[in-house]
C-alpha cells in the first residue's frame, strides 16, 4: 500500500472565523500536519491570549489537536517549504490552473487556501509549485472556502 502524502495548509487572510473553525476540524479528520494562518486570518488565541469561542465552536476541540501557527511573512512559508521538501500548490482559478482531478501528488504538499471574496493573490499563485482548481457545474464559480477545502484534502489525502 502506497504511503499517504504529508498534507499542510495555508490559510491566506480568511475572513470568516467560522470558515477557519470548520477548516480546522477538517483538517484534522483529514491527517493534516500543520495548518498556517496567514494575515489577518483568526487564529485559535485572540491577541489578548484568550481561547476564541468562536472558533472553538466550529472546530469542536480540532484546533487543540493540530499544530498552528501564524504567519505575515509569506517569504518565510515558501523558503520553509523548500527547506523541507514541501510543494506548495494554491487552490485558485487561473487561466493556467489544472482540475485537481488531473494532478497528482508527488511530494509532501502545502495547499494555498485564499480569501473568501479575492482568493489566493496572483503573485502566491505565481510562486507556488502549482495551481489547482475544483471544476464547476453548476452556474456558481467557486465554493465555501471550508467546503472546497474539504474537497481537495480528502482527494488528495488517498495520493490520488
Amino acid at each position: 500500500m502506497q504511503a499517504k502524502p504529508e498534507l499542510y495548509l495555508l490559510l491566506h487572510n480568511i475572513r470568516s472565523v467560522y470558515n477557519v473553525g470548520a477548516i480546522f476540524r477538517t483538517a484534522e479528520a483529514a491527517g493534516v500536519k500543520e495548518i498556517i494562518l496567514f494575515g489577518y486570518t483568526p487564529t485559535p488565541i485572540d491577541r489578548f491570549g484568550r481561547v476564541r469561542n468562536d472558533l472553538h465552536k466550529a472546530a469542536l476541540g480540532a484546533e487543540n489537536m493540530l499544530p498552528w501557527r501564524a504567519e505575515t511573512d509569506i517569504e518565510n512559508v515558501f523558503v520553509s517549504c523548500e527547506k523541507r521538501g514541501i510543494d506548495v500548490v494554491a487552490i485558485e482559478q487561473t487561466e493556467n490552473a489544472l482540475p485537481y482531478t488531473d494532478w497528482k501528488p508527488m511530494r509532501p504538499m502545502m495547499f494555498v487556501m485564499g480569501n473568501e471574496r479575492e482568493g489566493v493573490p496572483l503573485e502566491v499563485c505565481e510562486r507556488a509549485k502549482e495551481v489547482l482548481y475544483i471544476p464547476m457545474a453548476g452556474q456558481k464559480e467557486s465554493l465555501n472556502v471550508s467546503v472546497a477545502t474539504g474537497i481537495v484534502l480528502f482527494s488528495m489525502r488517498d495520493g490520488r
